[in-house]
């Protein structure tokens, strides 16, 4: 069964129809700049485009970078604050010619798919997934369940947003080694792990394609650290994983 995803980025949207049998992309994934500024219209334009370029008629999931409670947003951290309140699901079916559309945050659509089909399978205990990015994104699940819109990225850590110190953007913003970077994760991590004492992290994002530049120097966390298998076709996955759920 094949089900459209597409994830909405702060730099990129990219989507693809989806086997959900083997949990992986049936296409090779198409991708867009996200409009500057991202506005509902913009970014609404762009996803149509994405959509259309597979001529694809069917449900289509879609994440979104903020909080996403019954297809309405709530935040938008980097994004168009125009989004603020916007109801996502009804303004992106019109934008797909009425087509059904499930709308979910981002990283939670990441971490449903590591559940299932990657890093997170047969885990039961606590699992936490950040996807590094422009932003951080964060999912928590505990005994398999997600835990919705945790958006971890905006703890306050040493006086600062985390995600302002340590997410990927704000590595090539300041233009930090690897080392460096990694040691601003590490103290994020460990502030994440205090407080809900994870048996395993995965890491998601861009960024987990060069797990091998970072993730050792990452040291005295007590949990498993582990990139995302899927890479950065987590959140394409989920989508879909998510619409097909509802379309069941």
């Amino acid at each position: 069964m094949q089900i459209f995803g597409v994830d909405i980025g702060g730099s990129g949207i990219k989507g693809a129809p989806v086997d959900l049998d083997r949990g992986d992309l049936a296409q090779e994934r198409h991708k867009v700049l996200t409009p500057q500024p991202a506005t509902p219209d913009g970014v609404a334009d762009c996803v149509a485009e994405v959509v259309s370029h597979f001529s694809w008629e069917g449900p289509v999931g879609i994440t979104f970078p903020g909080v996403v409670t019954d297809g309405t947003v709530r935040t938008a951290a980097n994004v168009d604050k125009g989004w603020v309140d916007t109801d996502a699901a009804t303004l992106l079916s019109q934008r797909l010619d009425g087509r059904p559309v499930t709308v979910l945050n981002d990283a939670d659509a990441a971490g449903i798919a590591e559940m299932a089909f990657g890093a997170g399978r047969d885990r039961k205990g606590t699992v936490i997934l950040l996807t590094f990015g422009t932003g951080i994104g964060s999912a928590v699940f505990s005994g398999g369940l997600l835990v919705p819109n945790t958006e971890l990225g905006h703890l306050e850590l040493h006086g600062h947003d985390a995600e302002t110190r340590a997410s990927t953007k704000a590595k090539e913003d300041e233009d930090l080694s690897w080392q460096h970077w990694a040691h601003r994760v590490q103290k994020y991590l460990a502030h994440v792990e205090m407080l809900f004492s994870p048996e395993l992290f995965i890491i998601g994002g861009g960024v987990s394609r060069k797990a091998d530049k970072f993730l050792h120097l990452i040291e005295d966390i007590r949990a498993e650290i582990v990139p995302a298998e899927l890479e950065n076709n987590a959140g394409i996955v989920g989508a879909a994983m998510a619409a097909s759920k509802r379309e069941g």
